[in-house]
């Protein structure tokens, strides 16, 4: 069994978990797994992510309004962003924010002014950000460079080119089950391109799970597998690779523990 499992992006405030929620966060230190960083995406994980990270001592959380949310988001969001941080010490980052434009029918303005408003207020309250982009990454790169944030581009799977952009930024880059796809190759060359102190290991669980996992729901355990995957891409051994990842989670969110 391997040790010093850092998940750095979960969801265990979504109702895949309802019925067990219990259970599988009680299980994971058995499991090797050290720390959980929850991701918020709305006004009701912004709030029962706090309550979780309150109830188990190796969860952490960040705060903060996912892009898809740009039409339902609160007028005061940056004052609940802000009351948050404020009130609960766990709070390691402002996320997940970003944009989004897979689907039709958002409006990509609005995502643009959230996101926006939100690295503000990161940088305001120097705390990094866990950023989703998809289908989304010339507006994500050119706003990154505008603001140039401490933080994170999570579930990677964009180009070589695009993570280079990223790196020079200072950011991180984190990488999901998704590279244990046989269809990741875009994933696999962008992966070979980050240096090991740039990377984070990821579930985005409930979903993404790993190969031999795939297409059922998602867990920090099966965090391992993709570590698996990054230990051959980068020739390094799996503990080794999950030990430098969690190193560089706990710098970014900075935990000291």
């Amino acid at each position: 069994m391997y040790e010093n499992i850092f998940d750095t992006h979960a969801h265990y405030s979504d109702s895949a978990f309802d019925g067990d929620r219990e259970e599988i966060l009680n299980s994971m230190k058995d499991k090797g797994v050290k720390y959980i960083m929850l991701a918020s995406s709305c006004t009701e994980d912004n709030i029962s992510n706090q309550t979780l990270a309150e109830n188990y001592d190796f969860i952490y959380s960040a705060t903060g309004f996912h892009p898809e949310c740009a039409d339902s988001v609160p007028h005061d969001y940056v004052d609940i962003i802000k009351n948050n941080v404020s009130r609960y010490p766990k709070i390691r980052a402002i996320g997940e924010i970003g944009l989004d434009y897979h689907y039709d029918g958002f409006d990509r303005e609005k995502q643009i002014e959230l996101f926006e408003k939100q690295l503000e207020t990161a940088n305001e309250l120097e705390l990094p950000v866990i950023v989703h982009s998809r289908e989304a990454t010339e507006d994500t790169v050119n706003i990154l460079k505008k603001y140039r944030p401490r933080g994170i581009l999570h579930c990677f799977s964009g180009s070589a080119e695009t993570a280079e952009e990223i790196l020079k930024l200072g950011m991180y880059i984190g990488f999901t089950g998704v590279i244990t796809f046989k269809n990741a190759k875009k994933a696999i060359r962008a992966l070979e391109t980050v240096p090991v102190d740039r990377l984070l290991l990821e579930t985005d669980c409930p979903y993404m799970s790993p190969v031999p996992f795939r297409g059922r729901r998602c867990d920090s355990s099966m965090i391992a597998y993709t570590a698996k995957k990054m230990a051959e891409i980068k020739g390094k051994d799996v503990q080794e690779i999950i030990n430098i990842t969690c190193e560089n989670a706990m710098r970014i969110y900075n935990i000291n523990q």
